[in-house]
């Protein structure tokens, strides 16, 4: 008899005993400020009779320490798609998404009715450049279904040596039937902040993951904007297809945008399950306008940052309904060599509303949708007349403003919803700078 399963037969005598003597002084129990729930006597002999069973007469052999991770995993897997056992190779992988650098698909999934669900590729890996979407299926993995699977064992399918094909079965709203994609496994280097300038004076800013560098780059990130020839006019945030990742790094994130306030708490059954996250006094992103994306892949602490600035009014998120990930996860160690990853808590917005199951609403709702311009054809205007007006400051009439800019029209056909917050930015920035002249008209009148 192994040592594993004397302790686990001793422990399950304990619990038992436990169980009886919770039912006889549960009078005593129920008289405290906090009375202690009873144990469940027969559910314990009933796992006590099935664990024996098993290892005395299930087809094949099976460790005793197996079982019993087994059963740690069922009990785990029955509570939420995210409370999981983590063996050592289950917690390394979950020290390298944190760090950036791990190995597979680049593929952030969940489970759902006992499929591997997308919910967001990251960017610039085999699974982004595939064309995997937020809310596909993956039905099976080289030709083996995933129904049955933990999402630990199908994640362990996807993973492989750099270079090694993996066939994927997806299922997609939209389309009639499974399809197969192949990908190449690579390493993944996840580079989670990126910016760029989409016009003279509007930056741009991703945000791919939260990792623990994340709100460091992102400030270099807008230190190089900023840095930039011109007043920074607008900037927008994009945090479409994020998966989320570290609570600290989207408390900093917000913090860059915010100089006061509540970003974000967290609440539990336990006393230390309740937390709260306020901003501090400096914000390098000043009142500078923004605007935030995001979709049905944002998830987790980006909903947290898109959370904080749509509750403080510091920025208009536009976009679809986030994901809706909304709870906390805590590693608790098991041993040098495992862990388990239980919720603890649930997030809640400065305002009060719970993200789970529920998302970030845009303020302005703009689906992902393929925009073509419509070409005017034989558009006649006034300087096409003969003999027409010259203009009264001298220069010459021609019709290179009625061109159309293509920088413009390229950004409407491959991201509309990028277009539609840069034309937001747009309209801000105009209607503040008429402001501004008008204030200063008054103020000069009055003098």
């Amino acid at each position: 008899m192994s040592k594993l399963y004397r302790f686990s037969a001793a422990l399950l005598v304990a619990l038992i005993c436990l169980g009886a003597q919770a039912q006889s002084t549960g009078d005593n129990t129920a008289q405290s400020s906090e009375p202690q729930g009873q144990l469940p006597l027969d559910a314990l002999r009933n796992f006590a009779d099935v664990f024996n069973q098993i290892r005395h007469s299930y087809v094949e052999e099976v460790a005793d320490e197996t079982l019993l991770e087994n059963a740690i995993r069922g009990m785990l897997s029955g509570l939420d798609p995210h409370s999981d056992y983590l063996d050592s190779d289950s917690f390394d992988n979950l020290q390298s998404h944190t760090t950036g650098e791990f190995g597979g698909l680049g593929i952030e999934v969940g489970m759902e009715n006992g499929f591997v669900k997308v919910v967001a590729p990251i960017d610039d890996t085999p699974a982004q450049r595939a064309g995997l979407q937020s809310g596909d299926l993956i039905i099976q993995i080289d030709n083996k279904p995933v129904k049955g699977l933990s999402l630990q064992e199908a994640v362990t399918m996807m993973r492989g040596p750099k270079g090694s094909k993996v066939v994927l079965t997806i299922l997609r709203d939209g389309v009639n039937a499974p399809f197969d994609v192949e990908l190449r496994r690579d390493t993944i280097t996840v580079a989670s902040v990126r910016s760029k300038m989409l016009q003279p004076g509007y930056g741009y800013l991703r945000i791919s993951q939260f990792q623990s560098r994340t709100a460091r780059d992102l400030r270099n990130e807008l230190a190089k904007l900023q840095a930039m020839d011109g007043e920074l006019k607008g900037l927008v945030l994009d945090l479409r297809n994020n998966p989320g990742g570290l609570l600290q790094a989207s408390v900093q994130v917000t913090d860059t945008f915010l100089d006061d306030g509540l970003i974000v708490y967290t609440q539990g059954r336990l006393p230390d399950a309740y937390s709260r996250y306020n901003a501090s006094a400096q914000t390098q992103a000043g009142d500078t306008p923004l605007v935030v994306l995001i979709n049905g892949g944002s998830a987790s602490a980006s909903e947290i940052v898109a959370g904080a600035l749509q509750d403080h009014r510091r920025a208009i998120i536009l976009g679809t309904q986030s994901f809706g990930k909304g709870s906390v996860q805590t590693v608790l160690p098991l041993s040098e060599e495992s862990a388990i990853k239980l919720t603890t808590a649930r997030y809640y917005t400065p305002s009060g509303k719970s993200i789970q199951a529920q998302g970030i609403i845009p303020d302005i709702v703009v689906e992902r949708a393929k925009i073509e311009a419509l070409k005017p054809g034989n558009q006649v205007t006034e300087a096409d007349l003969a003999g027409h007006l010259g203009r009264d400051d001298g220069r010459e009439s021609n019709g290179a403003s009625r061109n159309g800019d293509s920088d413009n029209a390229e950004l409407a056909a491959n991201d509309n919803q990028l277009y539609e917050a840069l034309n937001l930015l747009k309209g801000l920035n105009i209607m503040s700078s008429a402001k501004q002249a008008i204030q200063k008209a008054k103020e000069e009148a009055a003098q």
